[in-house]
C-alpha cells in the first residue's frame, strides 16, 4: 500500500501554520486556496486528527497539530539535508569522511581544517581516529578509515599510495626537575643511558617490533602521547616529544630542552595515505589541499623543510 502522506502535505501545513490562514499560505506557495484546503483535509484524514480548529474567523492549531506541525519541520530539514547529501554524492562526494591520523600531526591544525570543511560540506558526515605509530595506517588497511595521516610504517607495502604531507620537528626534553636538567653542555649517549627514556609503543603488528631511536637501558612505554607527556612533565623520564606540545611547557620551566651530542634537530615526516586504486572523493581532496595551506603559515613546529629522520624519531 502506498503511504497517503506526502512531503507537499507538510510544506502546505508548515506553510499554513507560519502565515495564519490557508488564505495566507496560498499566497505565499503560489497555489489556490481551495487546493490548500483540500492538502490539509486530506492530511487530516489520513491522521485521523483534526490539525486545525475551524470555529473561529481563522484556523487555529489544535495541541495535536502544534506538534504535528513540529514533526513536519524535521522531516522537511530532513528530506533538503537527504537531497543534497545525494547532489553531493553525484558530484564526487564521499558519503562519509573517515580519516585515521597520528598523534604528532597539530591536533588544532586539524581541527581549524575540520572547522573550514565542515563550512564547505555542510552535510558529509565525519569519522576522526586518533592514533600512534603504526595504528592510523592500520585503521586504513582495516577499512575504517579511507584516508590517513601518518609516517610510513617499515612495513608498508605498495597496495598504499603515500604522497608526502609536512614534517613534526622533534625535541628531546626532560621535567626542569630531572637529574639530567641540571647536566651542562651537549649529552652523550653515555649521560642518557642511565636514565629511563619513555617511549611509545605500537597496538598494531607494524612497528611493534621496531627499536630505532632507543637510546637508554631502561624504557617505559606507553601506548599515546597525551599519558607520555604527562608522565614526562612528572619527571619519570627523558623522550622526543612534538615541539607544538611541549613548547608551551618549556617556555614557562616545566620542561627544558637537552642539547644532545652529535644529533642535528630532527623531524617526523608527515604523509597522505590512501589505498592505490580507491581514488579520494571531492571532500578528502579540500581536506588535504587545506591542510597543505594551514601548515605553510604555521610556525617552525611542523615544516615542510627536509628535516632527518623518518620512523625512528615515532619510537622515541
Amino acid at each position: 500500500m502506498i503511504d497517503p502522506l506526502t512531503l507537499d502535505q507538510m510544506r502546505i501545513l508548515v506553510a499554513v501554520a507560519d502565515a495564519g490562514s490557508f488564505s495566507a499560505a496560498a499566497r505565499t506557495l503560489g497555489r489556490v486556496q481551495s487546493a490548500v484546503s483540500q492538502s490539509i483535509q486530506t492530511l487530516e484524514t489520513t491522521l485521523g486528527i483534526p490539525l486545525f480548529d475551524r470555529s473561529h474567523k481563522t484556523p487555529r492549531l489544535t495541541e495535536a497539530g502544534r506538534a504535528v506541525v513540529d514533526d513536519a519541520r524535521a522531516l522537511i530539514v530532513g528530506a533538503g539535508a537527504l537531497r543534497a547529501r545525494a547532489q553531493g554524492m553525484a558530484d564526487g562526494v564521499e558519503p562519509e569522511l573517515t580519516l585515521a591520523v597520528d598523534a604528532m600531526f597539530p591536533i588544532p591544525l586539524l581541527m581549524e581544517s575540520l572547522k573550514a570543511l565542515r563550512g564547505a560540506f555542510p552535510q558529509l558526515p565525519a569519522t576522526v581516529f586518533t592514533e600512534a605509530l603504526g595504528g592510523a595506517e592500520q585503521r586504513l588497511r582495516d577499512g575504517a578509515a579511507r584516508l590517513a595521516i601518518c609516517p610510513i610504517s617499515p612495513t608498508r607495502q605498495d597496495d598504499l599510495f603515500a604522497e608526502f604531507m609536512t614534517r613534526i620537528v622533534m625535541w628531546p626534553v626532560v621535567a626542569t626537575g630531572h637529574p639530567l636538567a641540571a647536566l651542562s653542555g651537549p649529552l652523550t649517549r653515555e649521560a642518557l643511558e642511565p636514565h629511563v627514556q619513555l617511549v611509545l609503543t605500537d597496538r598494531t603488528s607494524l612497528t611493534q617490533n621496531f627499536s630505532g631511536g632507543i637510546i637508554s637501558r631502561q624504557i617505559w612505554r606507553f601506548a599515546d602521547l597525551s599519558t607520555r607527556l604527562d608522565f614526562l612533565l612528572a619527571g619519570f623520564g627523558w623522550c622526543n616529544m612534538p615541539v607544538h606540545m611541549v613548547e608551551d611547557h618549556v617556555a614557562a620551566g616545566r620542561l627544558k630542552k637537552l642539547e644532545v651530542a652529535d644529533r642535528d634537530e630532527f623531524s617526523v615526516p608527515m604523509y597522505v595515505m590512501h589505498e592505490r586504486g580507491r581514488e579520494l572523493g571531492r571532500a578528502g581532496r579540500w581536506l588535504i589541499a587545506d591542510l597543505r595551506e594551514r601548515a605553510k603559515t604555521c610556525p617552525n613546529a611542523y615544516k615542510s623543510a627536509e628535516g632527518r629522520l623518518s620512523v625512528a624519531a615515532a619510537a622515541e
